[in-house]
């Protein structure tokens, strides 16, 4: 078995990235868009990063959510809280937004119980500058539990649904960190000023604006791979991923890459006239970026390693049990 294959075969065993090729079946109620009820006709596709309602002023609100794995949030409170908080952030800039104010919800068994999440929440809400306004809390619960909302704006929108064959493929990621304990998350955020967060946020939307993209994902659970198969699906497209292009921090190793959650991480699909002005942009303020791959019109992902090509088995996944 050659190595590509061997890595396949590994990526095919962890849970968060079968979940995230499988996606789509927690919508399945829904079907693939919503009726606003706003106007006639007025549809919010679903499987992006936001719901993207329009305002009926040329622009967006974007809404998200996040709900905390129990032992997690358990394991390490004040972690989750600010994780929480940042995770939706991240989705709101990966639709070309700018964040507004975030929600919460808390199920604890007192309030000495949640102390520990809110000081995570708040610490990540100052690092941000966007608010907390309010939200409910439940107490008398049998355990801990941690959901958090978020809304923003956005005028021209970076989407799940518009990668296009023939653009680029490029990755950016503040390489700026290190794995937090035994989590497969690179933190480059609780270690960086609010100054550095608070302008890299900032450069999706930058993007958008400019109109060198129209395409983009977070980096989530599931990691590059989840969420380059979550992105070519919506976009009806196919994708190569060449590994050998990939930034990886000194001392990881691929698989480990492959599968990690940045605090700043994004997939995006640049049309070649405009790839050079987005490498330049995320470069100049301190974010690795790089080309990766291509986006083609074959349903499907390719990976290329060691002069080798294998395509990745989508269709032969099988959901995650547990975690």
């Amino acid at each position: 078995m050659s190595d590509l294959h061997q890595l396949i075969e590994s990526l095919l065993a962890i849970p968060s990235v079968r979940d995230k090729v499988l996606i789509e079946r927690t919508y399945e109620p829904l079907g693939d868009s919503v009726s606003t009820g706003l106007s006639a006709g007025e549809q919010v596709r679903l499987g992006d990063d936001c719901a993207a309602i329009p305002d009926g002023m040329g622009g967006y609100t974007l809404f998200a959510s996040e709900g905390i794995i129990p032992a997690f949030l358990n394991r390490d409170p004040w972690f989750a809280g600010y994780s929480a908080v940042m995770v939706n952030i991240s989705d709101v800039c990966a639709m070309g937004g700018l964040p507004v104010a975030l929600t919460n919800v808390i199920w604890t068994p007192d309030q000495p119980g949640s102390r520990a999440v809110w000081e995570g929440m708040l610490a990540a809400c100052r690092a941000y500058d966007v608010p907390m306004v309010g939200g409910h809390t439940c107490y008398g619960s049998d355990g801990l539990h941690l959901a958090v909302s978020i809304i923003g704006k956005a005028h021209r929108l970076l989407t799940s649904f518009d990668a296009r064959p023939g653009e680029q493929l490029l990755i950016a990621v503040d390489m700026n960190g290190a794995f937090y304990g035994d989590y497969p998350f690179w933190n480059a955020s609780t270690t960086a000023s609010p100054n550095d967060l608070q302008r890299t946020l900032r450069l999706p939307h930058q993007i958008a604006q400019m109109g060198w993209s129209s395409a983009a994902k977070d980096i989530s659970m599931g990691g590059i791979i989840g969420t380059l198969a979550m992105l070519t699906r919506t976009s009806g497209v196919g994708a190569t991923l060449n590994l050998d292009a990939l930034p990886i921090p000194p001392g990881v190793s691929l698989l480990k890459w492959l599968t990690s959650f940045p605090s700043y991480g994004y997939l995006l699909s640049v049309p070649d006239q405009y790839l050079q002005p987005t490498l330049d942009l995320f470069a100049s303020n301190g974010i690795t970026a790089a080309t990766v791959g291509g986006i083609t019109d074959e349903a499907g992902i390719q990976l290329a390693y060691n002069q080798q090509l294998v395509s990745f088995p989508l269709d032969e996944i099988m959901p995650a049990q547990s975690y």
